[in-house]
């Protein structure tokens, strides 16, 4: 049995869209307080998505003791300062404006557990450069992309339209989209778990 500790939409497409068998159990892990904790800790970005990732397959796999748990999550980086999903519009156009024009790195990580212990992790990180932004530019990518911003950190999909935000990408496309999904698909396969399952 396979499990997806995660209520994100775009990483539950990904593992359809590559054939899995899972079903999604969220973790119920208080992302906020834990970010909290770990920056004034003075953990590193990358470390925070760990972290998270993990607390959450954890979570889940203790209260399903024989599943594969997949955890993951995704921190967002730029200028030393750490961005969250953005919780009205009004925010997320303040953090396009504070990226625009800006590199960022993207850190995603994944997490394996079973009965409460972590078996398998990958980290990947992507830099991505967007564009600098005008109000009238803003104002058009806000109307299509509507609420779907308040989903993603750093308000954009680059899946959909929030590809004309960037000039410059670096990494891999999975790992841009919230999870490092090649290694992810090794794993699994090493344990029985892939195609010749689902087939």
């Amino acid at each position: 049995m396979l499990i997806l500790a995660s209520a994100s939409l775009s990483r539950r497409q990904m593992l359809q869209n590559a054939g899995l068998d899972f079903t999604v159990e969220t973790s119920g892990v208080d992302e906020d307080e834990v970010k909290l904790s770990l920056a004034a800790e003075k953990a590193t970005p990358r470390d925070i998505a760990e972290t998270l990732a993990e607390l959450k397959a954890q979570r889940v796999s203790e209260r399903n003791p024989g599943a594969m748990v997949i955890g993951a999550d995704s921190t967002l980086a730029c200028n030393g300062r750490l961005f969250d999903k953005p919780p009205t519009m009004a925010a997320a156009r303040t953090q396009l404006q504070a990226l625009g024009g800006q590199t960022h790195e993207l850190h995603s990580s994944v997490v394996v557990a079973r009965g409460g212990r972590r078996l398998w992790h990958s980290n990947e990180h992507a830099r991505l450069t967007m564009r600098s932004l005008d109000d009238a530019f803003l104002d058009a990518y806000l109307a299509r992309a509507g609420d779907a911003v308040l989903t993603s950190v750093g308000a954009y999909q680059l899946e959909g339209v929030g590809a004309h935000l960037f000039t410059k990408v670096e990494g891999d496309y999975f790992t841009i989209l919230g999870l490092p999904l090649l290694p992810l698909l090794s794993f699994l396969a090493g344990h029985g778990i892939g195609l010749e399952k689902a087939a």
